[in-house]
């Protein structure tokens, strides 16, 4: 058997779902669906100058759903040969003979089911030895570190690459698969002077490493960083405008992608319960789910059910256009699957007239927090009440102050959408969320 994990292996993986459906076929399915998934990785981490970890990962599984009419049943195995496939779809059958009906329970409708399988450049191998990651790994944070003497401690550079292939198929003849890669180089640097420690970090991460940026740039990225952070103070607690660093916009739109989410529509568990067509953000903010980015980091042209996935604005003019629904939630809620079974694909949050730059967003900004790292869960989102542990720079006359560490940002999630200034035109590529920085009117800042 190969131990190469690429697109080569999607005709066995093919042969082995096939295997475990009709499995489940002879055991009297109604239907069934199944996934199988080989991964491979190479991780390592360089801290001070010495080599602390190097991981290797090789992982491999095939997961079975059968329905018995409206009874559903599930299991998995690392395992994939035809003893543990038979095993499985037995387990899987035995649990669905005794679990209660759904009538949302079921494959997605075949119509639905995709048909065109473009190339998405989502698979870029990185033919790198333990030895050269490790290299790559040590000039980061060397580069990092010789950027100050106040920066006397590190948590280590990491340099990580994986691969993986998957098929998944289903009782209504959909079978497909796909290679995918994703590659990264990250650094954790400590500054010290006197008592006061500070810490900060940079990164990044691409499907294909010559998209990567340079190793030494990301390690003075970080040292500059955990430097600038240094004399951090706390803040009376009060109220002021909030510009949130790209890398953390990403974050605070994601809580309304999770409020929009089918599962927690029919359950009733969001602050945007029923906000379909509702003015969600200003009038001027666009949002656009683009599945089929070449590169994207969560491109795919079918959902984790077969699902067609397609272009669609989910925001316009600040009206929330619709939900993001897999088969099971969009059923429970009387309307259609929109392709985002396993999650959203690829969201560009358009930047606001102008597409400022940082610059000109601390100008906008006058006097306020500028919030570069957020910590703590605190968010409810049944009530949408917001209030998380942040750090960043105190801004004066549209220009950084001072470092600021040790205090909390409040607000509710439903006023803080609808009261958002301005969205940067310094785009973060790195996720599936692709925005720049966003300045919000005012929350509650609790300091001293």
């Amino acid at each position: 058997m190969s131990q190469e994990v690429d697109a080569t292996r999607i005709p066995e993986l093919e042969s082995v779902v096939a295997r475990a459906l009709e499995t489940a076929r002879a055991s009297g399915a109604s239907q069934a669906e199944a996934d199988a998934s080989l991964q491979k990785g190479l991780n390592v981490t360089v801290r001070l100058g010495e080599v602390e970890t190097v991981e290797y990962q090789r992982d491999r599984g095939l997961a079975i759903t059968v329905y018995f009419g409206t009874r559903k049943g599930s299991a998995s195995t690392a395992d994939l040969s035809d003893g543990s496939v038979r095993d499985m779809v037995a387990k899987a059958c035995s649990i669905a003979r005794y679990t209660a009906e759904d009538d949302c329970a079921g494959l997605a409708d075949p119509e639905c089911l995709a048909r065109d399988f473009p190339d998405l450049q989502l698979d870029f191998p990185w033919d790198i030895q333990p030895d050269a990651a490790v290299a790559l790994a040590h000039g980061c944070e060397a580069a990092g570190r010789e950027v100050d003497p106040r920066l006397t401690n590190s948590e280590g550079a990491s340099v990580g690459t994986h691969r993986g292939v998957r098929v998944y198929g289903n009782s209504h003849g959909f079978m497909a698969g796909h290679a995918s890669s994703s590659h990264s180089v990250s650094c954790v640097l400590l500054a010290q002077e006197g008592e006061d420690m500070q810490r900060d970090y940079w990164y990044s991460s691409a499907r294909d490493p010559a998209d990567l940026d340079d190793p030494l740039a990301i390690g003075r990225t970080a040292g500059r960083r955990a430097v600038a952070r240094l004399g951090a103070r706390r803040l009376p607690t009060g109220k002021a405008a909030v510009l949130f660093a790209p890398e953390v916009a990403r974050g605070f739109i994601g809580h309304f992608i999770g409020a929009i989410s089918g599962g927690s529509q029919y359950r009733k568990t969001t602050f945007l319960l029923g906000a379909a067509g509702q003015q969600v953000f200003p009038s001027w903010v666009q949002m656009h789910e683009r599945p089929h980015l070449r590169k994207g980091i969560a491109s795919t042209a079918w959902d984790s059910e077969g699902v067609r996935t397609r272009d669609r604005e989910l925001v316009r003019d600040g009206l929330l256009d619709g939900y993001l629904l897999g088969s099971y939630s969009a059923r429970k809620l009387g309307l259609a699957t929109t392709g985002n079974a396993g999650g959203l694909h690829n969201l560009l949050v358009d930047p606001s007239a102008g597409a400022p730059d940082a610059a000109a967003l601390l100008r906008r900004m006058g006097r306020g927090l500028l919030v570069t790292e957020l910590m703590g869960q605190g968010v409810n989102g049944v009530t949408g009440d917001y209030s998380r542990g942040a750090t960043g720079f105190w801004v004066e006359g549209g220009e950084i102050a001072f470092p600021v560490h040790e205090v909390t940002i409040a607000g509710n999630l439903k006023d803080l959408y609808r009261n958002v200034v301005a969205i940067g035109g310094d785009i973060d590529l790195r996720g599936g969320i692709r925005m720049g920085s966003l300045l919000l009117e005012e929350l509650t800042i609790a300091g001293e």
